[in-house]
């Protein structure tokens, strides 16, 4: 007979609908919010906001996956994914950004861009530049404008 089992890279730490928390949570492994978080949330792991979900603080965590309502700094070192019915107002950063159709955003992303100069970079010696190859541009006339009626 198998029991379930809570340990290890199976732990998962849930914040039930209708419970109110306010602090932080601080774990290694999943946080699924399904109730009102305010305050931080930390881990390693995976955060996933329920549709009924509020988080209002700071997120810190691996990926992030959410269907309710953060009002927050987000980072999550892999990815942040808003599904459809998801509310985000806040900071975004994070090396992927995921929005489903129909998902809000209100905010600052950052997906670490670097910054480029205005001098656009040479082109490697045997790669020429295609736009001094560009077709001109060709105009038709009307047979009838113009005199042509063969």
């Amino acid at each position: 007979m198998k029991g379930n089992s809570f340990g290890g890279d199976d732990n998962i730490t849930l914040l039930a609908k209708g419970v109110v928390l306010k602090g932080e949570i601080h774990v290694e492994g999943t946080v699924r919010i399904d109730g009102r978080l305010d305050g931080d949330i930390q881990t390693k792991g995976q955060v996933i906001i329920g549709e009924d979900g509020l988080v209002q603080g700071t997120i810190t965590a691996g990926s992030v996956v959410s269907s309710g309502r953060i009002k927050a700094k987000v980072m999550a070192n892999e990815r942040v994914q808003l599904m459809k019915t998801a509310t985000l107002i806040g900071e975004v950063l994070t090396p992927l950004l995921v929005i489903e159709e129909g998902a809000k955003l209100q905010g600052v992303t950052d997906m670490g861009v670097t910054p480029w100069t205005d001098e656009l970079p040479k082109l490697p010696g045997g790669v020429s530049d295609l736009s001094a190859h560009r077709a001109k541009q060709v105009v038709l006339l009307d047979k009838e404008a113009s005199g042509d009626m063969r």
